[in-house]
């Protein structure tokens, strides 16, 4: 028998205690599954306001653990809560550093000290590990905020008698946030500018990048989908990294997130007014009716194609595409529903469509959780036309909702949706390939299409919802990438 690994997992963000993107979806969920398969997990996170406000059972563990900053030493205290999945999470509470409204910045930017807030909690989750004699056998860090710990592992903790030799697994979420800052800054991280400042280092065009520090200096590098692993190697996606990818490539592993399905599945969520499953599809039906009521839509809407997106309001999402082309979709004869927030162009333009085309848009600026789960359950066609996506959630939970993707056939989403065949019938959605407008319409076209023929589109439809992205075979695919650097 394979003695029980013991991992560190590092995040700067984990569901339910604070998010702002999938990374937190991911650090919620991988851990209980890992704990599954027999893994000691715990958890570490910086005690946010948001996490304080949260009414979290937590509970005292260490108090003023003194932790380097730069030439300074300052105090922490640690606290520790649970996941539901009973995974220990250790939240390094330090008021000045992490009790503020956001996670990283506003909408202004990021927060001035992002490098001095993440060297902290860096070494604060290496420091409490030896406080508690919890010895790990692996660190899993996470992006660009927990990128300094393979590097301190190699430097000033590399003769701790807990800590010398960890091996440590980094995980990209998204190469486009690189922890980049001024290279004057470095003493702030505690490693020596000889040993650690330079083209073979952390050193990314006479800047910090942390990003960088975490895929240099890690035994095993993963990201969130097959396709994006190989995509960040070339010039197109690399964003000025793909060099150092390249020549960690073999070392380089693109491993598809899963969904939490306690969260995401019609047949029980309590965020939907009805409930269905394959078998009884009729609360589909009735999800759409009470969508088009609660956006405002025509109640014509009910017999035609509804088209839904949630998402940030950025061009990395495709929101150019579908500035460019709204007039034109809507012109299929279709529905739209779009919740989310950010470029205020953006914004302003769909505003516009929607006077336009009075009772055929509905459109919610912000975020809302329910709502997102309505929306899911509501619509027949999602649309993500990703310039780039690691891996993408939402197209995997639109499959499990019976709610049909057009995407885009880069990243996670080339990894999860089938083209389908109306001959065969096999497939689950519809894909174009070139950053294009005309090829997105021409994608919605085919989906709006084949919704006339309902035969077809039920197959289609059955074959989404019956699909698996659960997390037990991506934290199976987890646990030998540990135990390959672990046992090596």
């Amino acid at each position: 028998m394979v003695d029980k690994l013991k991992v560190l997992f590092l995040s700067s963000e984990v569901v339910p205690f604070a998010k702002t993107g999938g990374l937190a979806d991911v650090a919620g969920a991988l851990p209980g599954a890992l704990r599954q398969l027999g893994v000691d997990v715990r958890l570490v996170l910086p005690y946010y306001r948001l996490v304080r406000e949260g009414n979290f059972q937590i509970r005292p563990v260490l108090k003023d653990l003194k932790i380097p900053l730069g030439s300074e030493k300052l105090t922490a205290n640690v606290l520790e809560a649970q996941t539901e999945d009973g995974v220990p999470v250790y939240l390094i509470e330090r008021d000045d550093l992490y009790d503020r409204p956001n996670l990283y910045g506003s909408a202004v930017g990021d927060y001035y000290d992002n490098l001095e807030r993440f060297s902290f909690f860096s070494h604060a989750a290496l420091i409490l590990s030896e406080a508690l004699l919890f010895s790990p056998d692996l660190i899993h860090c996470h992006d660009w905020q927990t990128g300094l710990v393979p590097a301190l592992i190699k430097g000033p903790y590399g003769d701790t008698s807990t800590l010398a030799g960890t091996p440590t697994v980094f995980t990209v979420h998204n190469l486009g946030y690189q922890g980049l800052f001024p290279a004057g800054k470095l003493p702030v991280t505690g490693l020596l500018k000889e040993e650690f400042f330079h083209p073979e280092g952390l050193e990314f065009w006479g800047k910090i990048s942390l990003l960088k520090a975490g895929i240099v200096y890690s035994q095993a590098i993963t990201t969130v989908s097959p396709t994006y692993a190989r995509e960040i190697q070339t010039p197109e996606y690399g964003l000025g990294m793909e060099g150092i990818l390249k020549h960690r490539s073999a070392s380089l592993h693109g491993i598809l997130n899963g969904v939490d399905y306690s969260l995401w599945d019609p047949a029980m969520d309590s965020h939907v007014p009805f409930n269905y499953s394959p078998r009884e599809m009729e609360g589909k039906r009735r999800c759409k009716e009470s969508l088009i009521q609660e956006m405002g839509l025509d109640p014509s809407v009910i017999k035609k194609p509804l088209l839904g997106m949630i998402s940030r309001l950025d061009n990395q999402k495709g929101f150019d595409l579908l500035v460019q082309m709204l007039d034109e979709i809507l012109e299929l004869d279709v529905g739209l529903t779009i919740l989310g927030s950010g470029d205020e162009l953006i914004q302003k333009a769909i505003q516009e469509a929607a006077t336009r085309h009075q009772g055929h848009v509905g459109f919610e600026i912000g975020f809302d959780e329910p709502l997102a789960h309505r929306i899911m359950a509501g619509v027949d066609i999602f649309l993500i036309p990703s310039r780039y996506e690691p891996c993408g959630l939402t197209q995997m939970y639109a499959l499990k909702y019976g709610t049909v993707p057009v995407v885009r056939a880069t990243g996670g989403l080339d990894d999860t949706v089938v083209q389908f065949d109306p001959l065969t019938k096999e497939g689950n959605g519809f894909k174009f390939g070139p950053y294009k407008p005309a090829a997105f319409v021409a994608a919605i076209r085919q989906a709006v299409t084949l919704f006339q023929d309902s035969r077809t589109w039920k197959s289609l439809i059955a074959n989404g919802m019956n699909a698996d992205f659960s997390w037990d075979k991506s934290a199976q695919r987890y646990l030998e990438i540990y135990r390959s650097v672990v046992y090596k």
